[in-house]
């Protein structure tokens, strides 16, 4: 996946029409939502933040990747949640206000740990002093598309509520559809590659993706949490931002090697979490009519 007008102006525009969409559906009380679901927020976040970036350590040298791929999906890793995994958690019976805390909460968070996981990746899977810029510049743009947009969705939540409402779903949706746009370009551009990148980084992807939300959803069933947080840590955990983690591949790390790793994994991502989702609620109609 090489940079274009494609990665330079439309993914940071993609990426911003979705942060402001989701800003819009967020207020100061998801953040105060910590306090009264301190073992949800904080089981999601540690798995997140501590034991997915380990999973993909594993994965990547468990299966060989190479030293640019196994970088791609310690960048993925260290992304936060993607906002589309709100839409599948509803879907399949979740706690959609826990997903919005999760995803406001680690977008905030991974401003620290982003950096720090991927500087470790870079020295560990490339070598010390393979890349510039250094880390306080990956903040700076990483948190700026981060951000700027989800700050003036809020501000415009605060000021004009009802309108940001009415907004909300339009917006998500359009993001949506702007972003499965621009992949399924992505994926017309690179057709000649795509083949032998899906064979060289489509089974880390894989499972990474199945470790990713079975941990989401054994982990909190393991501390007796409910079935809908359950769902929604699984969710938030599985679908990964990766619009941001190809943007910073590209556009911070000048890689478009690592890019591919989120680029084949957006694919994997929402076909497992539909089939993940189906199941749920087949299971769910079973247990009902028991």
């Amino acid at each position: 996946m090489q940079a274009s007008i494609l990665t330079d102006l439309l993914l940071p525009l993609a990426i911003g029409i979705i942060m402001f969409g989701l800003g819009l559906s967020l207020t100061l009380d998801d953040f105060r939502r910590v306090a009264r679901y301190p073992l949800a927020v904080g089981s999601g976040l540690f798995l997140q933040a501590l034991l997915l970036p380990l999973a993909a350590l594993v994965i990547a040298v468990a299966l060989k990747l190479s030293p640019d791929h196994a970088v791609g999906l310690m960048l993925l890793a260290a992304a936060p949640g993607g906002a589309t995994a709100n839409i599948y958690s509803h879907l399949a019976r979740g706690d959609v206000a826990l997903n919005i805390t999760l995803t406001a909460v680690n977008s905030l968070l991974c401003l620290l740990t982003l950096p720090i996981v991927l500087d470790l990746s870079l020295d560990f899977f490339l070598g010390a002093g393979q890349y510039v810029p250094p880390p306080h510049r990956k903040v700076i743009e990483v948190g700026a598309i981060i951000l700027v947009p989800v700050t003036l969705g809020m501000l415009v939540r605060a000021r004009a509520e009802g309108l940001a409402i009415r907004a909300e779903k339009p917006i998500k949706l359009f993001s949506i559809l702007v972003l499965a746009v621009l992949i399924a370009i992505a994926i017309y551009m690179e057709r000649a590659a795509l083949w032998p990148s899906f064979v060289a980084v489509g089974g880390a992807c894989l499972a990474f993706n199945l470790v990713s939300m079975l941990t989401g959803y054994l982990a909190p069933l393991a501390l007796r949490l409910p079935r809908g947080q359950a769902i929604a840590i699984a969710m938030e955990i599985g679908i990964h931002n990766a619009a941001l983690a190809i943007y910073i591949a590209l556009n911070v790390l000048k890689n478009p090697a690592a890019a591919v790793v989120p680029g084949i994994y957006s694919l994997v991502m929402y076909v497992t979490a539909s089939l993940f989702a189906l199941f749920l609620l087949r299971r769910r109609r079973v247990a009902s009519s028991a």
